[in-house]
């Protein structure tokens, strides 16, 4: 029988919290409410502050840090500000909008926070009063409120226990859990009689690199187990490197599938794993009212959601809940959304599986709770060559024309004028376009200007008269703002140029897609690495390492492992039929000839096999050429925006007794992170070597990275396609 649960008096062990975490667990009550006014830039709120700051001059003190102790309970932050000769704590919150809009419970919560700081403050200093100044700083008008408490230390103090106490069982708990999970990953085992071979390899390095705190880019065939081979070693790396949560991050739905087999596996090898697992799904996915809006007047799983979330958040610790399925089952249980109960796991979980954008993106939620909870984490990338792609999307931002047209048809009066003046500033634009495609060295100020004011109005609009904004102008809002962003941090490291081509519909006129395409996402996704204990980046392709360490902006020391495949010369043939030529040009004359080849191997050897194209005209036509040639041999192919239903589907075709041809894109979901081990499948057909298209985005590309690390056709053509061989290739080597 397990032991039963320890008292706070059994745990002598110290907790530590940050301010902002303590708060949220003991003083957040009521409705989830997201309707007040999106939350200002970052950038913003940083330039908000230093303007508070700024207006107080030197008899501010800035960012005061502060701890204090309350039994197991070590609570510590950073105070905003403290005005010493005038015995003011102050703590600035920057919104947007009217302030009387703003919930009752987000107030309640800043009071708590104010008055925790000036608590520990008043331990710090020896004081026995305070003023407790709440500091709401408007971004758009630079307007301040400032609303003040008297408060003596007894106050503050009870203030400050109360909350502790109602934390205090929580944090014991805690204490509990990572001394039970570390004392089980200490003694963890790898969850296989006998290591393949490269695994054992691949796992020391990832070990020692933990250890050492350095990032590891490791480049491992397909098929000797790298999901486990990695995961293992950094949850030993949990124990004995006091590491408190590990992040696997993907870049497909698949990649999450495999990790969660992984752990399963490992659980299998150790039923008594005391050990929280927990998979983030998107809000699309995971909303069980999407006809409603989050909040409590419109959606009964956000009315009074605090106020059942601790059992909800209890119930689901306790099960190590891991899949979605499982954590929808415990929300609705407790009547509350399961995508922001998913959200206030991760705080708690020691093994988080996520897409690479929680961690990677601009605002990524694993990268901020990191920071604002100071967690060392260690972070395995999967499938990492797709990070350069991805990483380059997440800091791209494009903008069109057609866009502004649909958002301007149902505007409010109050946007109005700030559309109607953004779209004379891209007329503006537009005028100067010579070419098609122009690339411009800067940004247009006017433009930029404009945008910036387009995205205040809209945003003073919601908070005002929210209902007033349709979903047109709702999706455009949100790419403006992503642009907005985009632009503040432009650079070297991107290209700002404006493509122009016929408006539908509309003889005679143009549209003009403004766009900020990153190159280099090296610049934002440094901050990440250093951000966690250890990296390690691993896929059968990272070659040549030395692209992929400066697309990325790996550290100087990161270690770089190449494990040797671990099979024998004769069991996999690779044949290049060079008299089929897959030009763009030659592609009518490539069906007939790619039909035959395919017939003659599979009736040579009947079984399933892959056959990948360059993109889906391709796929379509080659498909049907070989139907026609050979209709008695089952086909399949990959669809356009393949659903999770249909791409299982797809999958599903592949049996061990299955005999057919599965036609799909190179570089798409088929092509890698998809395991079809033994008889499966048994071979693949590559038309084509993937090279991206040769385009004027793709050749300003080129002329980048020659620029930038003299190899400009590399960079942008060859490299991104080999890899795209190699990986469909690899899905036939699944097994030893």
């Amino acid at each position: 029988m397990a032991p039963g649960p320890k008292s706070a008096a059994d745990v002598v062990e110290t907790y530590s919290v940050a301010v902002r975490e303590l708060c949220e667990f003991a003083a957040k009550s009521g409705d989830l409410d997201h309707r007040f006014t999106p939350s200002p830039t970052a950038q913003e709120g940083i330039a908000g502050h230093q303007v508070v700051a700024a207006r107080r001059g030197s008899r501010r003190r800035n960012e005061v840090v502060l701890a204090g102790q309350f039994k197991q309970l070590r609570v510590r932050g950073r105070a905003d500000g403290y005005l010493d000769t005038e015995g003011v704590l102050e703590e600035v919150k920057t919104y947007r909008g009217d302030l009387d809009r703003m919930p009752a419970n987000h107030r309640s919560l800043h009071w708590a926070q104010a008055k925790v700081y000036a608590a520990l403050l008043c331990a710090q200093q020896g004081l026995s009063e305070l003023k407790v100044a709440l500091v709401y700083f408007e971004i758009s008008r630079q307007h301040e409120t400032t609303l003040v408490e008297h408060c003596s230390c007894a106050e503050l103090q009870a203030f400050f226990e109360g909350l502790c106490e109602h934390f205090l069982a929580w944090g014991v708990q805690e204490l509990e859990h990572r001394k039970d999970r570390d004392d089980d990953l200490a003694h963890l085992r790898f969850p296989h009689d006998s290591y393949r071979k490269g695994q054992r390899e691949l796992a020391e390095n990832v070990y020692r690199a933990a250890r050492h705190g350095r990032c590891l880019m490791a480049q491992a065939p397909t098929g000797i187990g790298k999901t486990v081979a990695t995961l293992f070693p950094l949850l030993k790396a949990c124990a004995n490197e006091g590491v408190d949560k590990v992040f696997y991050l993907t870049a497909k739905v698949a990649g999450q599938q495999l990790a969660r087999e992984a752990v399963d596996t490992i659980r299998r090898a150790h039923p008594r794993l005391r050990l929280r697992v927990i998979e983030l799904v998107s809000r699309d996915k995971s909303c069980e009212h999407p006809d409603k809006a989050c909040h409590g007047e419109s959606c009964p799983l956000a009315s009074g959601f605090y106020d059942r979330l601790p059992a909800a958040r209890a119930e689901a610790v306790v099960g190590a809940v891991a899949d979605r399925e499982a954590i929808r089952e415990v929300a609705l249980r407790h009547t509350v959304c399961p995508y922001y109960l998913t959200q206030e796991l991760v705080r708690w979980s020691d093994v988080v599986i996520a897409d690479y954008n929680y961690f990677f993106d601009t605002t990524a939620a694993l990268h901020l709770l990191t920071l604002a909870n100071e967690w060392k984490v260690a972070v395995l990338v999967d499938e990492a060559h797709n990070l350069v792609e991805r990483a380059r999307a997440m800091y791209s931002a494009g903008l069109s024309e057609s866009n502004l047209r649909e958002a301007r048809k149902n505007a409010p009066p109050s946007v109005a004028p700030q559309l109607d003046r953004l779209a004379r500033a891209w007329r503006a634009v537009s005028k100067t376009q010579s070419a098609p495609y122009v690339l411009h060295e800067s940004l247009p100020d006017r433009w930029v200007s404009c945008l910036a004011e387009v995205c205040a109005g809209i945003t003073d609009c919601m908070a005002e008269t929210p209902d007033e904004i349709d979903p047109e102008l709702l999706e455009f809002y949100f790419g403006a703002l992503h642009f907005q962003r985009m632009s503040e941090s432009f650079g070297a490291h991107s290209m700002f140029d404006a493509t122009t081509e016929p408006a539908f519909g509309k003889s005679g006129r143009v549209q003009t897609t403004l766009s900020i395409r990153n190159i280099v996402p090296a610049t934002f996704l440094r901050p990440r690495f250093v951000a966690s204990v250890t990296t390690v980046l691993f896929s059968a392709t990272l070659t040549p390492h030395s692209f992929y360490a400066d697309m990325l902006g790996l550290p100087t020391d990161t270690a770089w492992l190449d494990v040797p495949p671990p099979f024998e010369r004769s069991q996999l043939a690779v044949k290049v039929e060079s008299s089929i030529s897959t030009r763009f040009a030659d592609r009518d004359r490539s069906l007939l000839p790619i039909a035959h080849l395919i017939e003659s191997q599979f009736r040579k050897e009947p079984g399933n096999y892959l056959a990948f194209f360059s993109n889906f005209d391709y796929l379509d036509r080659a498909a049907a050429a070989f139907t026609s040639l050979c209709p008695s041999i089952p086909v399949w192919t990959q669809a356009r925006r393949q659903g999770d239903a249909e791409r299982a589907s797809f999958l599903e075709r592949f049996t061990v007794d299955g005999k057919g041809v599965g036609f799909a894109v190179l570089g798409g979901s088929f092509g890698e992170g998809v395991d079809l081990p033994g008889r499966l499948l048994i071979g693949a057909f590559i038309a084509t070597l993937g090279l991206p298209q040769v385009n004027p985005v793709n050749e300003q590309l080129r002329r980048v990275m020659g620029k930038m690390f003299g190899a400009g056709y590399e960079y942008a053509y060859l490299y991104p396609g080999l890899r795209k061989v190699v990986q469909a290739a690899g899905r036939v080597i699944r097994t030893a």
